[in-house]
């Protein structure tokens, strides 16, 4: 099992800057993390795909946080980190760490989507 915690929510006016970061901690045989990355759920609307970075280091972003968003990771720690400038109000929602790992269970090696609690991120003034 993968458990994630993250860190880094709060209140933010908007152009400000937040950082979360997101620790994996495994119980069990892990096989692999595959990718790690974070989703967002505004209010109404569906969970969607933020960033991510894999093992290999490939990141992917959504349009509408290129170059104001940059996710880093680190294997050895499981960790996950998303820098997040000039935010905007539309940027508000709850965030969502995720992890794309493999275990292994009896007799084989199983992938598994992770997520995180959510941790809320608002941009107001």
């Amino acid at each position: 099992q993968v458990q994630l915690v993250e860190s880094g929510g709060g209140l933010v006016q908007p152009g400000g800057s937040l950082r979360l970061s997101c620790a994996a901690s495994v119980s069990g045989r892990l096989f692999k993390i595959y990718s790690m990355g974070w989703y967002r759920q505004a209010p109404g609307k569906q969970r969607e795909l933020v960033a991510d970075i894999t093992s290999d280091g490939n990141t992917n972003y959504a349009e509408s946080v290129k170059g104001r968003f940059t996710v880093s990771g680190d294997n050895a720690q499981h960790t996950v980190h998303l820098q997040m400038n000039s935010l905007k109000p539309e940027d508000t929602a709850v965030y969502f760490c995720n992890a794309d790992a493999a275990v292994v269970e009896g007799g084989g090696v199983y992938d598994y989507d992770y997520w995180g609690q959510g941790t809320q991120v608002t941009v107001s003034s």
